[in-house]
C-alpha cells in the first residue's frame, strides 16, 4: 500500500483537491440527511381500523375481528405476528410483518383480505381503513384549536375540513382525526305529540327528507348554439329551508316539518372533551411517518402556520403544544457539541506531547476530514444524523488521532535522524503501513456483529457500527494521502537549524511544553518503577489482579440493567381510568380535580402546559396510533409539559404516584412514555413489557 504515499508526493495538488470535495461535499451532505432523534425502526406494521357504530366489544371481537385475524393468516405472507383490540363500536388489527417484507405487495393483500370478508360480518359492516407505519412513527406536535366566539362544533369543523388537509401536505406528516369538540351534523327535533296528533311517525319524516334533498344528473341539453349541464337540485340551501319540506297531505292539508318539529345546527352526544389549561378545545396529534425527519416535519408544520391562520376567524387561535423537536435538537446538539469538545482537546494534548504546532494542524486537519467522510457515506447509506450516527463518530474521535498522529510521529523520528522530508515521509510509511491497516481492520472487525443483530437492537446500532467503519476507512486513507502531503509541504528538515516548527524559546507555548515535557518523563519514570516493582512481584500482582476483576463481577447486580438510558425530556403523562362506565361527564369533572392535584405538585413556574384529553376518537385511525391504552369513554390522558428549568421529572412522577390513588379512590393511574425515545422504543406499547395470558377456550 506504500504506492498511494508515493502518488500523494508526486501528485499533491491532487489530494489537496480531493480534501477540497470532502470540505464541500461533507456540510452538504449534512444538510441534505435528515435529522432525527433515532434511525428509522423499521419493523413493518401494517394497521387495519375497524368501525361499527353501536357495536358491544364482545360483538365487535366475536363478529368482525376474530374471523378477519383468521382469514389473514391464508393470504397475506410474511406474518411475524399479529395483536388485536376490541373497543366499543371499532376495532384495530396490528400486522408485523418479516424485515424485508415487500409492503407494497402485503399492503394488495391486507386489502383483498379486508374487502373479500365483508360479506362475512354483520350487515352494514363498511371496508376498514388500511395504515402503514413503525415504530417511528409517534407523536411529535400537538395543536390546540379554540375560539372565543365560535361554538364547539365548528372549531372541530373547521379543525378537521380546513386545518388537517392543509397541515397533511406537509411531507412527512400523519394526521389523524382531531380530539374534542362536537361532530356538526343537522338534527330533527320532533315533537311526539305533534306527530301523533297528525298520524305520522319518525320514519314517515325521515323518509320524506330523503325523498326531496336530493340532487340527481339529468344529463345535458343543447338550446341554440349553446349546450347546458342540467341537473334536479332539490337539496335545501340552508338548514332552516328543511323546516318547509313537506311531509304528507292529510284531508287536504300539507304536513310541514316545522310542524312536527325543529331542524337545528347541532351535535351527538359528546364522547371526546379536551381542555387545554382547564379551557375547552380541540386538540391535533401531528406524527412523522417512517424514516421522515422529526425536525423536518415540525418546521414544516410551523411555517403553514401562518398561512392557516389567514383563513381562519380572527378570534381563532392555534397553539402549538408537546413540541418533541425541542428535545430532538437539544439531544442532537449535545451529541455534536460533545464531539467538539472531544476534538479540541485531542488537538490541545497532541500539541503538548508533540510540542509542534505544524504537527498539530496536519493532524487536527485530517480528523474533521474523516468525519466529513463518514458524514458522505451515512448519506449514501440512507442513515440519518441521530444520537446513534453522531455518538458513533464522537467514540470514534479518539481512534482517529491514531492514525494521524503515528504517521506524523514516526515521519519526525526520521527526520531527527536526518533524513530529508521526503526519504522520511516514504520511510516512515512503509514501516507502519502494514500495522496501520491490521489496526483498522481489527477495529472494523469488532463492529461486524453489530451487522447481525436483529429486530429494534440492529436499527439502532447497525448505524452506529456503519459511522465508525466509515470514519476509520476515510481517516486510514487521509494518513495514507493528505497527511503525507501536508507534511512534505509543513515540515522541516531537522538538520537544518530550527526543528520542526519550533518556536523560539522565549515563546510562551514552547517553555509550557518544555515544561510538560519534563513532568511526563517523571510520570514515565514513576510509571516505570512501578512496573519493575510489579515484574519483581510477578505473582503477587497477578493473583490480586484477578481478585479484584474477579471481586468487581459481585457490583453487576446493584447496577441495573436496561435497554436504553432514560431521559428526562420534562414531559409527563398520566392515563387516568375512572370506574368503567363512568359518564364521560363526570370523568371531565374527575380529571379537573386531578389536573388541580398536578399542580399542587408540581410549581407553577415550572409548568408549560397541562392538557386533558377524556374519551374515545371519532375515528378508529386514532386508536392505531394510540399508545396510552385507552379501553372506553371514561378513559382519558393528561399531558404535563415542563419548561426547561425544571426539577427532575421522575420525582414528579414519584409524588403523583403516592399521592393520586388515595385521592382518587376506584381510578387507577399509570405513567405511558411521555418522551419520543421511549415511546419509539417501546413500540406503540403504553409500557416496556407485555405480559401475554394463554388459557383453553371454554
Amino acid at each position: 500500500m506504500l504506492w498511494i504515499v508515493r502518488v500523494a508526493l508526486q501528485r499533491p495538488y491532487t489530494f489537496i483537491v480531493l480534501a477540497l470535495f470532502i470540505l464541500i461535499a461533507g456540510p452538504l451532505a449534512a444538510m441534505k440527511t435528515p435529522t432525527d432523534i433515532f434511525p428509522n425502526i423499521g419493523v413493518p406494521v401494517i394497521g387495519v381500523a375497524w368501525q361499527y357504530t353501536g357495536l358491544a366489544p364482545d360483538d365487535m371481537a366475536g363478529r368482525i375481528i376474530t374471523p378477519y385475524e383468521r382469514t389473514l393468516p391464508l393470504t397475506v405472507s410474511n406474518i411475524e405476528h399479529i395483536e388485536s383490540q376490541s373497543l366499543a363500536g371499532m376495532g384495530v388489527v396490528k400486522i408485523y410483518f418479516q424485515p424485508g417484507a415487500d409492503m407494497r405487495t402485503a399492503t394488495a393483500q391486507v386489502t383483498s383480505v379486508s374487502q373479500s370478508i365483508l360479506k362475512q360480518l354483520p350487515p352494514g359492516a363498511t371496508p376498514p381503513l388500511i395504515l402503514n407505519y413503525n415504530a417511528s412513527t409517534v407523536p411529535i406536535l400537538q395543536l390546540a384549536t379554540s375560539s372565543l366566539r365560535q361554538s364547539e362544533q365548528q372549531v372541530l369543523d373547521l379543525t378537521m375540513n380546513t386545518i388537517r388537509p392543509i397541515l397533511s401536505a406537509v411531507p412527512g406528516a400523519a394526521i389523524p382525526y382531531p380530539y374534542g369538540g362536537k361532530v356538526r351534523e343537522v338534527e330533527i327535533d320532533l315533537d311526539p305529540q305533534a306527530l301523533q296528533s297528525k298520524g305520522l311517525s319518525a320514519q314517515d319524516v325521515d323518509a320524506a327528507i330523503a325523498a326531496q334533498d336530493q340532487i340527481i344528473p339529468a344529463g345535458t341539453a343543447k338550446i341554440g348554439s349553446l349546450q347546458y349541464t342540467v341537473k334536479l337540485n332539490d337539496s335545501p340551501e340552508t338548514i332552516n329551508e328543511l323546516n318547509d319540506l313537506p311531509i304528507k297531505t292529510v284531508g287536504g292539508a300539507t304536513i310541514l316539518v316545522r310542524d312536527v318539529g325543529h331542524v337545528l345546527d347541532g351535535a351527538p352526544p359528546q364522547q371526546s372533551v379536551v381542555h387545554v389549561d382547564g379551557s375547552r378545545a380541540v386538540l391535533t396529534t401531528i406524527l412523522k411517518a417512517g424514516s421522515a425527519s422529526t425536525l423536518s416535519v415540525v418546521q414544516g408544520v410551523k411555517d403553514a402556520l401562518p398561512r392557516v391562520k389567514a383563513l381562519m376567524p380572527p378570534d381563532f387561535r392555534i397553539v402549538a403544544l408537546n413540541d418533541q423537536s425541542v428535545f430532538v435538537k437539544a439531544a442532537v446538539s449535545g451529541v455534536v457539541r460533545e464531539g467538539l469538545i472531544a476534538a479540541g482537546l485531542t488537538s490541545v494534548m497532541i500539541l503538548l506531547f508533540l510540542g509542534s504546532w505544524r504537527s498539530t494542524v496536519i493532524i487536527a486537519t485530517s480528523i474533521p476530514l474523516a468525519i466529513l467522510c463518514a458524514l458522505i457515506g451515512l448519506s449514501m447509506a440512507g442513515q440519518t444524523l441521530n444520537i446513534m450516527t453522531l455518538g458513533g463518530l464522537a467514540l470514534a474521535v479518539g481512534i482517529l488521532v491514531d492514525d494521524a498522529t503515528v504517521t506524523i510521529e514516526n515521519i519526525n523520528w526520521h527526520l531527527e535522524h536526518g533524513k530529508d522530508v521526503k526519504t522520511a515521509i516514504l520511510d516512515g510509511a512503509a514501516q507502519i503501513v502494514t500495522p496501520a491497516f491490521v489496526s483498522l481492520l481489527c477495529i472494523c472487525i469488532v463492529f461486524v456483529p453489530m451487522f447481525a443483530l436483529q429486530g429494534v437492537a440492529g436499527f439502532l446500532f447497525v448505524p452506529m457500527a456503519e459511522a465508525v467503519v466509515f470514519a476509520m476507512i476515510g481517516s486510514f486513507v487521509l494518513s495514507r494521502t493528505l497527511v503525507p502531503t501536508l507534511a512534505m509541504y509543513l515540515l522541516k528538515p531537522h538538520g537544518h537549524g530550527a526543528q520542526d516548527g519550533a518556536a523560539p524559546s522565549r515563546n510562551p507555548l514552547a517553555r509550557f511544553q518544555h515544561a510538560f515535557a519534563a513532568g511526563f518523563d517523571g510520570l514515565r519514570e514513576t510509571y516505570s518503577g512501578l512496573l519493575s516493582l510489579a515484574l519483581a512481584h510477578r505473582r503477587i500482582f497477578v493473583v490480586s489482579f484477578l481478585a479484584v476483576v474477579i471481586a468487581s463481577f459481585g457490583l453487576a447486580p446493584f447496577l441495573g440493567a436496561n435497554f436504553f438510558p432514560s431521559v428526562d425530556s420534562g414531559q409527563i403523562t398520566l392515563h387516568v381510568r375512572p370506574p368503567v362506565g363512568t359518564r364521560i361527564e363526570d370523568a371531565s369533572a374527575m380529571f379537573g380535580d386531578i389536573e388541580q392535584q398536578v399542580r399542587q405538585v408540581i410549581p407553577p413556574n415550572e409548568l408549560t402546559s397541562v392538557v386533558d384529553n377524556i374519551g374515545m376518537p371519532i375515528s378508529a385511525v386514532n386508536t392505531v396510533y394510540s399508545n396510552t391504552g385507552m379501553i372506553g369513554y371514561q378513559d382519558g390522558d393528561i399531558f404535563v409539559s415542563l419548561n426547561a428549568k425544571h426539577h427532575p421529572t421522575a420525582d414528579y412522577v414519584r409524588t403523583l404516584r403516592e399521592r393520586l390513588p388515595s385521592a382518587f379512590p376506584g381510578a387507577t393511574f399509570s405513567f405511558p412514555p411521555a418522551d419520543i425515545i421511549s415511546q419509539i422504543l417501546n413500540f406503540g406499547s403504553p409500557a416496556p413489557l407485555d405480559l401475554q395470558i394463554a388459557g383453553p377456550d371454554q
